[in-house]
């Protein structure tokens, strides 16, 4: 039987991470993933932007740290396009209370009015069906990047110190010894000091099959592409925090979508359904986008992984020997992966995380019904 001193579930970004930075700290790792290759899951569909503008500031550093880290990983393709966000009058004290808290940790962001916000393209400020925007927020060093570039990148340099990633391999069972855990796969078992749940969307079934209760559920969601734009222009990543409608520059493109929070379970498949929906706020706000055709063929889905409160749980799990979560993101796991990386091999080796604090993240607050207060969830 393969012995490991951690076993990671799921090679997508997270779990990518935690391998290259636990094997780096002499661990003999092994990976799990279930489809035929690494980032097949919501790593590979992502719509790839990383931005520092969130309200708690573990989530802020979560994010900073990571995207420092981008900046100087040629694989992640970095590109500070930044990120745009129209705030309604409603939102904009707690939002300006954000900024202040983004500033105080060192995070370049900045205020603009409705005339500056729109140096890029314009808005209607006021929009039938839509709270009126009172101003906007830019975060310069936001922007997009490639996450399976980034995945790919941190195993091969996790294989290269001794990590081992079985693909087509699914987590089936998992059974507590004296000195871990047993795990069963269709390859026979695996032992393993510690079990790392990184299996994103499935992170809560992956729970179930060790007998643990993990708040994760999967969540589809819809990016929409437009067909080539004859003259196109980089801009931020926009959102309309009325509507919860973004859209960003892709190439020749563009790519847009809204969170439709009832589309909750393992559904495949584009809804296009949703599209109407969508498109009814994002034209209402952005009038021009009626100039632009869609592309069905070039649109795609994925799974969110979300929490009840839509932030991740990391470390260990109370009461439990030897499992760790990394998982829960719930849309944030591209922009947040490199500083996790780093704070779960602490956890695992030196026992607890200690380059950021991350107890606002940790189980407990579901057991302490003291969900964590993050504002910006897109």
């Amino acid at each position: 039987m393969t012995h490991y001193d951690a076993l990671i579930v799921g090679a997508g970004i997270i779990g990518a991470a935690c391998a290259y930075r636990l094997a780096e700290r002499g661990l003999r790792v092994g990976v799990l993933e279930m489809a035929p290759a690494p980032a097949m899951g919501s790593t590979g569909k992502s719509a790839a932007g990383v931005r520092v503008q969130f309200t708690e500031a573990t989530n802020i550093l979560l994010s900073w740290y990571s995207i420092q880290e981008y900046q100087a990983m040629p694989e992640a393709a970095y590109r500070p396009i930044g990120y745009l966000f129209l705030v309604p009058d409603s939102q904009w004290e707690q939002h300006l209370a954000g900024v202040e808290l983004q500033r105080s940790l060192g995070v370049p962001v900045e205020v603009r009015d409705l005339e500056a916000a729109q140096e890029w393209f314009s808005f209607s400020p006021i929009a039938a069906g839509l709270e009126a925007i009172r101003g906007a927020t830019y975060g310069p060093a936001d922007g997009i990047v490639d996450p399976h570039g980034i995945c790919l990148a941190y195993l091969r340099r996790a294989r290269e110190m001794g990590a081992l990633v079985h693909t087509e391999t699914e987590f089936c069972l998992a059974q507590p010894t004296k000195t871990g855990w047993k795990v069963q796969t269709p390859k026979g078992w695996l032992e393993a000091r510690v079990v790392i749940n990184a299996a994103g969307a499935w992170a809560g079934e992956v729970g179930r099959r060790a007998g643990l209760s993990i708040p994760v559920k999967p969540a589809r969601r819809m990016v929409f592409c437009t067909a080539p734009i004859p003259q196109p222009s980089w801009h931020p990543l926009t959102i309309d925090l009325s509507s919860g409608f973004w859209f960003r520059p892709e190439h020749d493109r563009l790519i847009f979508g809204r969170s439709n929070p009832a589309d909750l379970g393992f559904h495949e498949g584009m809804d296009w359904g949703w599209l109407e929906p969508t498109l009814e706020v994002g034209l209402a706000r952005f009038p021009w986008l009626e100039g632009c055709n869609l592309d069905q063929k070039a649109s795609w889905w994925g799974y969110y992984e979300v929490t009840p409160d839509h932030n991740p749980i990391l470390g260990w799990m109370p009461g439990v020997k030897g499992w760790v979560n990394a998982c829960g993101f719930s849309g944030h796991g591209v922009q947040q992966a490199a500083m996790v990386g780093r704070l779960m091999a602490e956890e695992v080796v030196d026992g607890r995380a200690c380059s950021l604090n991350i107890d606002a993240l940790r189980y407990e607050r579901f057991l302490e019904d003291a969900k964590t207060r993050e504002k910006n969830i897109v």
